[in-house]
């Protein structure tokens, strides 16, 4: 992995911005896209998309999701102790004795999860941990210290944490892959393929507030009316009790998913990922989730819009420490890239035959 990849990774996984306040990565976003772009368009919600424009040709969405996982305060407490609301899927036993920060109108405090010390428990019958026992503590002494400092109700936590490389050069680990992944991949995309005359008008960005509920897509997807559409995202990985019989290994390449809860691929559409993939040589792996994503909200939009999934796995996704394996990206960016490429008219009406 060269160093203006890894810096470029970094860069966004760091940025801080959960479902429903994308303020700050949708930034970072528009300064990475507008050389590569003939323009950008934001939809209502705030999702971000650079154009590329090509008249008399179908269109294609590509589209990441921005938002990362986080809280939002729900009460501040007479001692000072914020109780919070999750924005995304969090399993609450990774979630205590974390730090986090605090963005509030005056400014961004640092923030730690509560947790019970050991001690305390001894004598005491278990208890599973649910989030609203959790308590989040920037050190304020009191309700009113805490309002003094701007703090206040629908104010929002995010993780905190830095992104490294790992010991061997081949895993990264850090905040947010789940979905800066797909921000990184299109934003590559768009810059290898700034030169290259494309067969399709391609509409290429980041929807908003898809870990609350795939609610950003449904308004970009009807802004754009894209012809198809694909989302950029990143599913957990399942490998570190080394059954090779279950979805999501790393290193094994890109993901073709072929079902969710609200999602079955057409025989079209897997077709036409299957052999672009097996043309470029590309690495993949099918994949079965339990949880959805973006494709699953847009194809049912509109008229009804063929729609599928550039994926990669990682482990502990919706968490603090994501691991992801620096292959299986690269097989994700080049499945990307040759699906753009390989969509022209001709291609698009095999996708989606009409009557």
């Amino acid at each position: 992995m060269n160093d203006k990849r890894f810096e470029l990774i970094k860069k966004l996984t760091e940025t801080q911005s959960v479902s429903g306040f994308e303020h700050n990565i949708r930034e970072v976003i528009r300064d990475e896209m507008t050389p590569y772009v003939d323009e950008i368009q934001q939809d209502g919600l705030g999702g971000i998309f650079g154009i590329r424009d090509k008249k008399d040709a179908p269109t294609i969405m590509v589209a990441a999701h921005m938002d990362e996982v986080g809280f939002m305060v729900s009460n501040i407490t007479d001692n000072g102790f914020f109780k919070v609301v999750p924005l995304g899927g969090w399993n609450p036993q990774v979630v205590s004795a974390q730090r986090f920060t605090l963005q509030t109108r005056k400014g961004d405090y640092p923030v730690v999860s509560s947790s019970v010390p050991p001690h305390l428990l001894r004598g005491t019958a278990a208890k599973s941990q649910e989030i609203k026992d959790i308590f989040f503590d920037a050190g304020f002494e009191s309700k009113e210290e805490a309002e003094e400092y701007g703090v206040r109700p629908g104010d929002t936590i995010v993780p905190d944490v830095e992104t490294i490389r790992m010991a061997n050069g081949k895993m990264v680990l850090g905040k947010a892959w789940d979905n800066r992944y797909g921000v990184t991949a299109v934003l590559e995309a768009l810059r290898d393929l700034k030169d290259t005359d494309l067969p399709n008008r391609l509409v290429a960005g980041a929807n908003v507030q898809e870990e609350v509920g795939l609610r950003g897509t449904k308004g970009a997807v009807r802004k754009f009316d894209p012809d198809v559409f694909f989302a950029v995202d990143c599913s957990p990985a399942d490998d570190v009790y080394g059954n090779k019989d279950s979805f999501g290994q790393l290193g094994k390449g890109t993901l073709i998913r072929i079902q969710d809860p609200g999602f079955i691929m057409s025989k079209e559409m897997r077709e036409f990922l299957l052999d672009t993939a097996e043309t470029h040589d590309i690495p993949y792996q099918y994949f079965v989730s339990k949880g959805g994503t973006d494709a699953g909200a847009a194809h049912q939009l509109n008229q009804g819009i063929p729609s599928s999934v550039i994926g990669m796995c990682a482990r502990y996704i919706h968490t603090h420490q994501t691991i992801f394996h620096i292959d299986d990206y690269e097989a994700a960016l080049e499945m990307l890239k040759q699906v753009i490429l390989g969509l022209d008219q001709s291609t698009v009406d095999t996708i989606s035959p009409k009557i």
